[in-house]
């Protein structure tokens, strides 16, 4: 497991896999079925595993972190790089990040906490976790005044971030002067494309992002990482093909809620059982909504394994 200081090729080498977190019907943590979807994200090439907003990180306890961080440490094999997360309010935090101070992860992700909050505030409780964790950390920017450009740039600086996990959905993911500050502020090789595919190709494109995190790697790791490559090689037509095979995925999660979806559409998918979420999420219900979903992930799904099959 990667216990190394973050480097810019560390975040350029994969997909940032941003999975769920499975447990069994009594709330714990499931080592098996976890394992096997990190077993089938390794099968398509990902070696960074981001446990964040999708593993519902912001509703464990700071004992079962803790429970998991260990886990995931048994679970991992020798190229996986994995990123916990602590939050998302400040006090949380700030325990969280004692905690994970004897655990050899390189960093932690801030989750972020828009609710109760100023952009001042928020640049300086990110460094405050920074000097407590002794680490850099990775910082979460996914809503419109949340922190501001400027901030970031001189937390980078200071050694206080390491990655910026860049994730305001826009209509129009190339109009985005927010984006265009941080760039101009922060060397571009250390901030994530944090929305997945849908606007991957624009943001390593335009912006020059060098990686981009995703949910739906989880079922189909290998054409997330073909992706990834076709943008890298310039091959865009090709880029845009691949990226045509999540959309009907990723718009089942923007319809319903990003996180809900992905978790039941892996177990949907027969990739792994994921059971039941951690309160304050609940998992779907209503027979129409579960349908939908489990089409969209069986169909990538057989999307991911023809693509394999035609490779060999």
């Amino acid at each position: 497991m990667k216990t190394t200081p973050v480097t810019a090729a560390d975040l350029a080498k994969s997909v940032l896999s941003v999975p769920p977190l499975a447990r069994r019907a009594d709330l714990t943590v499931d080592a098996a079925e976890n394992a096997k979807l990190l077993d089938h994200l390794r099968s398509g090439g990902v070696s960074t595993f981001m446990y964040g907003g999708n593993a519902n990180f912001y509703n464990i306890s700071i004992t079962e972190l803790k429970t998991i961080s260990e886990l995931l440490i048994k679970l991992s094999r020798d190229t996986d790089w994995i990123i916990p997360s602590v939050g998302s309010d400040f006090g949380k935090a700030w325990d969280e990040v004692a905690v994970m101070r004897d655990f050899p992860f390189p960093t932690v992700m801030v989750l972020p906490h828009k609710a109760q909050s100023t952009p001042a505030g928020v640049a300086t409780g990110i460094r405050k976790l920074a000097e407590r964790y002794g680490k850099p950390v990775i910082a979460y920017v996914k809503d419109e005044g949340y922190v501001e450009a400027a901030d970031m740039g001189r937390l980078v600086k200071d050694g206080a971030i390491c990655a910026i996990k860049y994730a305001i959905v826009r209509n129009d993911p190339a109009n985005d002067s927010f984006l265009g500050d941080l760039v101009n502020a922060v060397d571009r090789s250390m901030i994530i494309s944090g929305i997945g595919e849908r606007p991957a190709i624009t943001h390593l494109t335009k912006f020059g992002l060098q990686a981009f995190t995703s949910g739906s790697v989880c079922v189909a790791p290998g054409l997330s990482m073909a992706l990834l490559r076709a943008i890298k090689r310039g091959d865009l037509k090709e880029a845009e093909r691949i990226r045509s095979l999540f959309i009907g995925l990723e718009d089942e999660r923007d319809r319903h809620s990003p996180i809900r979806v992905l978790h039941d559409a892996v177990r949907l998918a027969g990739i792994a059982d994921t059971g039941p979420m951690q309160p304050y999420f609940s998992n779907f219900t209503d027979p129409s909504i579960l349908s939908g979903i489990e089409k969209a992930a069986k169909g990538l799904l057989a999307a991911e394994r023809a693509a394999t099959a035609k490779a060999a």
